[in-house]
């Protein structure tokens, strides 16, 4: 177990949403589950640490307005209070570069004596309830202190003298790597949806294998169209490339239906006129379609009949393949111990129904995609409406690159530098 610090600069809207929604973000994949986190926010001049928590499983559920700065994430427990205390404390151990030493990167604190330090002060604060922080937070200038949340120093000779004093204040090297393109979609060398679908669970540490179902079958759920005058209309039926389900114990739904839509420009589609004309053309009409078959917008009927359809062929490949009967029925009986076994598939089948009414999110992943185009996308999804008629389709985008190898400098560095 690692002990870390985790800043939240001057906003008291994330410090609060990562306790109220128990989830805390990180802008590397350094953290680990287990690890004791110190919470702290910037109030005024001082950095006040309120809370500590154990990180619990790795989550894709990122609340904050800057979540994109958040590259890992976590839920966490045995989340613990105190009165606010300054962790300048610190630098009675640290000098006058504590905060690098200490808190930059939410890095692991090695140092026992700055352990005990912090967990003394934490004690001997401790209170039942979370502080409410009443002061007004002034709009300060930029301050010496400042670079205890970003640790960014501008001028070379002071950064040169910190990395002298505190070796791990420079970033270490793995290794450099090109990046090539995919050759399409489905390649079976250079495919992107091939490649993704072998090593998921690697990519996406967010979606742990004992807490997520991936059905990467391409041709096995097709949405129902409907027919005027006995004709099918064109432009409604769509197929996802693979379903991801969640399971949340802690959720008020206990399932999530994730529709996985794979997109790639590949070695094909390399000029910018291409690219925008397949997005707006081709990629977001399919979203579109994949939100409306779930939405009030849609017949009911040819929406139920979808819904059941595709309940039917999940319950199917699950007791095809036996590890996955067992880790349903584990997912059940955590939530409703008492629930016979004879009644296990029923519930399944209810708690499905009920996720693609109240809990449906599409997923694009794609070799390339700026963050204009994934908001703009995401305004379009998440405007319609589910079945219930009271949750929005939401929507998340991924984009994947393929990297080759051009020199391996250091296999137990964390950081890579990639070439286009």
């Amino acid at each position: 177990m690692a002990v870390r610090i985790s800043h939240c600069s001057k906003s008291t809207e994330n410090y609060f949403l990562c306790l109220n929604d128990k989830v805390s973000g990180f802008t590397d994949r350094s953290p680990q589950i287990g690890d004791l986190v110190y919470l702290v926010v910037k109030i005024g001049k001082k950095s006040l640490c309120g809370a500590r928590f154990i990180l619990d499983e790795p989550t894709d559920y990122k609340p904050w307005k800057d979540a994109d700065n958040y590259i890992s994430a976590f839920t966490i427990k045995n989340i613990e209070f105190c009165k606010p205390f300054d962790i300048s404390i610190l630098s009675d151990l640290g000098g006058k570069y504590w905060a690098i030493k200490f808190v930059q990167r939410a890095k692991s604190i090695t140092d026992k004596q700055a352990i005990k330090l912090l967990n003394d002060q934490f004690l001997s604060n401790k209170i039942d309830t979370l502080y409410q922080f009443t002061e007004e937070i002034p709009q300060l200038e930029i301050d010496e202190d400042d670079y205890v949340e970003n640790a960014t120093i501008e001028d070379e000779k002071e950064l040169q003298k910190i990395i002298k004093v505190i070796p791990d204040a420079k970033v270490s090297i793995m290794g450099t790597f090109q990046i090539v393109p995919f050759s399409n979609e489905i390649d079976k060398i250079k495919g992107l949806e091939t490649l993704v679908n072998e090593h998921f669970y690697s990519l996406f540490p967010q979606f742990p294998k004992s807490k997520t179902l991936l059905i990467p079958e391409n041709r096995l759920f097709k949405t129902k169209g409907f027919k005027i005058d006995g004709n099918n209309v064109l432009g409604i039926r769509t197929l996802p490339d693979g379903i991801l389900i969640e399971f949340d114990k802690n959720s008020k739904n206990l399932f999530r239906i994730n529709l996985i839509e794979y997109e790639c420009y590949g070695e094909r589609k390399q000029k910018e006129i291409e690219k925008s004309s397949y997005l707006n053309g081709t990629i977001i009409p399919q979203l579109m379609r994949f939100a409306s078959a779930f939405s009030i917008i849609t017949d009911e009927q040819t929406r139920v009949k979808t819904i059941e359809s595709w309940v039917d062929k999940i319950i199917t490949y699950v007791n095809n393949e036996e590890s996955q009967t067992s880790k349903f029925i584990d997912w059940i009986k955590e939530v409703r111990p008492e629930i016979k076994e004879r009644s296990i598939e029923r519930e399944m089948e209810k708690l499905l129904i009920e996720s693609f009414k109240t809990n449906l999110r599409v997923v694009l992943i794609i070799d390339e995609l700026s963050s204009e185009q994934k908001s703009t996308i995401k305004n379009v999804v998440s405007s319609f409406k589910l079945a219930n008629g009271e949750s929005n389709v939401q929507f998340t985008a991924y984009v994947v690159k393929l990297v080759q190898k051009i020199n391996i400098v250091d296999n137990n560095s964390e950081y890579a530098l990639t070439i286009q």
